[in-house]
């Protein structure tokens, strides 16, 4: 459901260059729909491609082959003239304990959740622009607190790393002027979810005090926010939105 204002009140972004990676998943779409609608022209990349209207950039390639990517973000840069904003929506979930998981499995994981989000980082770097260029990142509960067998240790030890990849990233970068923050959503209304089964909805659904799963389009505003003038004193941080799964 979108409840996106017609115009959004924190962020006005015309003028700027926007890159969405994991572009067409759910907080993805959501990202590139709202970036669009404050005004920011968008590179939208993915393995598939995104139709999601004028003011949009859809580029393919996987975000786990480094020179596919690095190729994109270049052309990225080079058709909106440099990039103001970036995220990495990218992301994989597994499954069951670890003895069931296999070390094919792990790697994938791990390269889906964190190495991607390393070689996003990397290949930007060069084109944001200085000072007001801006990293998000996605982790998860999941990667604050163990996780669980719905999700998996590989996902939860890569979604971890994003944290401390976000640190790293905002102590580096900040002598340039640019900040890196990352999102930790709880359950979030999108197609990932559609792989549990009703007690495994019970189940969470129960383990959430506001007793609703997030919308995409919460997320996306959570991570527009951090790319507003009101964040500019923040980096380095990890904004929970987990309907208090997780309390800080």
């Amino acid at each position: 459901m979108n409840r996106l204002p017609a115009t959004p009140l924190l962020l006005d972004a015309a003028g700027r260059g926007a890159l969405v990676t994991g572009a067409a998943g759910g907080i993805g779409r959501a990202t590139v729909a709202l970036l669009r609608a404050a005004g920011a022209q968008v590179a939208a990349i993915d393995r598939v491609a995104v139709d999601a209207g004028d003011g949009v950039f859809s580029l393919l390639a996987d975000a786990t082959d480094e020179g596919a990517l690095e190729t994109a973000v270049a052309a990225a840069a080079a058709r909106l003239g440099g990039i103001d904003y970036v995220v990495h929506a990218v992301g994989a979930v597994g499954a069951g304990p670890l003895h069931e998981t296999s070390l094919q499995d792990w790697r994938r994981l791990l390269d889906a959740n964190l190495t991607s989000a390393f070689l996003l980082a990397r290949a930007c770097h060069r084109y944001l622009r200085r000072p007001g260029g801006a990293l998000v990142l996605l982790s998860s509960t999941n990667g604050r607190n163990g996780g669980g067998p719905l999700s998996g240790a590989a996902y939860a030890a890569a979604k971890a790393g994003i944290l401390n990849l976000t640190r790293y990233l905002a102590k580096e970068w900040a002598a340039e002027g640019m900040r890196v923050n990352c999102v930790a959503p709880g359950p979030v209304d999108t197609p990932m979810l559609e792989r549990l089964t009703e007690q495994q909805h019970q189940q969470l659904m129960a383990a959430l005090p506001l007793k609703r799963y997030a919308q995409a389009e919460e997320v996306a505003g959570t991570i527009a926010f951090l790319f507003s003038s009101y964040a500019a004193s923040i980096t380095g941080s990890c904004i929970n939105v987990s309907g208090g799964m997780l309390l800080d």
